[in-house]
């Protein structure tokens, strides 16, 4: 008898907490809203680029940092592949600790120095800091190196998430900021900051933030815009198959849908069909392609992007940095080998890995991963 009772009491839990599921995921909104950005102000446009032109030198020294246990993969390399590509600024790559940066959902590289190692090197501190997401955002060490930073005169930057952990430091307090938008709530726990909707990019008193991922692109241009002119912009643009770029944005575009959830679910219960796809790691890569589309596999929740090489040998990507195989192979299946759109144009590369994960995996899949992404589709 005591058996039957506990198998009811299972069933039970079960049907209660498949209720429950239920009703959550009808009360999900069936898709986003649709709908244009608004135009961005000639006067707002004007006062960002004013805002963000070099604190201290005529060549401005840009560090970007991140833990080496899991910084976002896209925040923490597209920066920095754009504006070494722009050749406007010395930009080095740093970490709390000596060794690779794993970043998070792929991909490893050799920063350029540790934060002591740059502090040695440069006790003025740099003109602009770089913070993209992190797996924490409470890391004492990074923490406390931003803040310096900024009692130095550095303009801070927090990219997508990284903006919550600028929020950690106290540099936002008051001020008004943005984030992903899956992050926002985060964000508005610190209840003197002000969340600025429908914009990529805030910047207020020496502080910046962006939304989600792929707001770096529009931000390192608007950043190069700052340093050294429209021109110089819209030549880098143009190198990166980037159209336009500036802070609209409409915000009711990214939120948790009734799809998004359901794609959430059924692409994590597929257990048994998980691929490991290969990208060829070659000298000269263009880092933020390789970025976006190990980024975007990586995030289809069926699959995991990977890099390969027939040596552990380090090796140095278009910009400069070292990024170091994950798996050791002279060749890798033909069925699990990426396209070669890492030679791409990254916002042409990301365009193409959207419509090769909607081929794999189906529309739902390519959507769900773009909304990861903050990318309008």
């Amino acid at each position: 008898m005591s058996w039957r009772i506990l198998g009811w009491t299972v069933v039970g839990g079960v049907a209660l907490l498949a209720a429950i599921g239920g009703t959550w995921l009808l009360l999900l909104p069936g898709a986003p809203s649709s709908g244009t950005a608004s135009a961005i102000s000639s006067e707002e446009a004007a006062a960002t680029l004013a805002a963000l032109k070099p604190p201290k030198r005529k060549r401005p020294l840009i560090a970007i940092v991140g833990i080496n246990d899991m910084s976002e993969t896209t925040d923490y390399l597209m920066p920095y592949g754009i504006l070494a590509r722009a050749d406007i600024a010395d930009v080095l790559t740093l970490a709390t600790q000596p060794g690779p940066v794993t970043l998070y959902p792929a991909l490893k590289v050799q920063p350029h120095a540790t934060i002591a190692a740059f502090d040695a090197a440069h006790p003025d501190g740099a003109d602009y800091v770089i913070v993209p997401a992190m797996s924490r955002d409470d890391d004492a060490a990074v923490l406390q190196w931003i803040r310096s930073q900024a009692g130095k005169g550095a303009i801070v930057i927090g990219v997508c998430v990284g903006a919550t952990v600028v929020a950690k430091t106290g540099l936002l307090d008051g001020k008004r900021a943005t984030t992903h938008w899956y992050s926002v709530r985060d964000l508005q726990k610190h209840t003197t900051i002000r969340y600025a909707p429908d914009r990529r990019l805030v910047v207020d008193q020496g502080v910046a933030t962006t939304t989600g991922i792929t707001a770096s692109m529009p931000m390192a241009l608007t950043l190069i815009e700052a340093i050294a002119g429209r021109a110089k912009a819209e030549a880098v643009a143009r190198e990166i198959g980037l159209a336009a770029w500036d802070a609209r944005h409409r915000s009711d575009a990214f939120s948790f849908t009734r799809p998004f959830a359901l794609t959430a679910i059924a692409n994590t219960l597929a257990f048994w069909n998980r691929e490991q796809l290969g990208i060829a790691l070659t000298p000269g890569i263009d880092e933020v392609s390789l970025a976006l589309i190990a980024d975007a596999w990586s995030r289809t929740y069926r699959s995991r992007a990977l890099t390969f090489a027939a040596t552990p040998q380090v090796q140095k990507s278009r910009g400069g940095l070292g990024i170091l195989p994950e798996r050791i192979a002279d060749d890798w299946p033909a069925h699990q080998t990426l396209p070669d759109t890492v030679t791409s144009p990254p916002a042409q590369a990301l365009d193409e890995t959207l419509r090769a994960i909607e081929t794999r995996y189906g529309s739902r899949t390519a959507d769900f991963v773009a909304m990861q992404l903050e990318y309008p589709r």
